[in-house]
Order: C-alpha cells, then sequence, then structure tokens
C-alpha cells in the first residue's frame, strides 16, 4: 500500500498491542479501506492487513465472516488457475461504517496527538 510511512506503520502497530477491542475495531476498519480500492481476494487482503498491523491470518478470516454477517462486505467467487477463488466486496452499508470508523479514529487520533505531545486541536 503506497504512501504508507514506517513510522505510521509502527504506530498502528503499537496501538494495535494496546487493546484487543481497539485491534478488533482497527482490523474491521482496516478491511473496509482496503476493499475500498477494489474487490480482492482474502488471501491477499489478508497479507496486506498483516503488512500494516501485527496480526495472523487466523484472526482476519473471522473478521471477514462476521463484516459479512453485518452486511458490511459481500462475496462472490470467480475461477482463477481452475479452481474457485472468493472475493470480498465493500457494501454501501460498509462504506458508511467506514465513515464512522474514520470520524471516531479521527478523534483518537486527536487525543493521541495530546497525550503524546503533539498539536492540540480545538
Amino acid at each position: 500500500m503506497a504512501g504508507r510511512s514506517t513510522t505510521d506503520t509502527r504506530l498502528i502497530k503499537e496501538v494495535v498491542l494496546l487493546d484487543p477491542q481497539m485491534k478488533k475495531g482497527l482490523l474491521d476498519a482496516c478491511v473496509l479501506h482496503v476493499l475500498t480500492e477494489g474487490d480482492t481476494y482474502g488471501y491477499r487482503l489478508t497479507q496486506e492487513i498483516m503488512e500494516l498491523m501485527d496480526t495472523s491470518e487466523s484472526s482476519l478470516y473471522p473478521v471477514l465472516r462476521r463484516l459479512e454477517a453485518q452486511g458490511c462486505l459481500e462475496t462472490y467467487s470467480t475461477e482463477h488457475s481452475g479452481r474457485l477463488r472468493r472475493y470480498y466486496k465493500i457494501t454501501e452499508t460498509g462504506v458508511k461504517r467506514l465513515i464512522e470508523y474514520r470520524k471516531e479514529l479521527s478523534e483518537l487520533k486527536r487525543i493521541i496527538d495530546f497525550v503524546i505531545g503533539g498539536e492540540k486541536n480545538g
């Protein structure tokens, strides 16, 4: 994923280690964000997320199933090299959820910046 600095990646990994609930929310937001860039299959999606966050492939598939059950994404299968490959696609509900996550993360970033001595935003 282009445009992400090493510092950004390290910060996300460190934040994720703070709280399992935060990790769950960040996983959801990251999955939905990746899917805004286009439909993709499970293995590729998990590899992108694992480059960003300290997580395992086995923890991502339950996230995908949960987001699908919540109507945030849908799946379809396409043949690739003689095998079916499951693709994930963000839904309108997923886009709305991502917008909510971004608002919450923006507020969290403001608080983190305050705590670590960054800029104070009114």
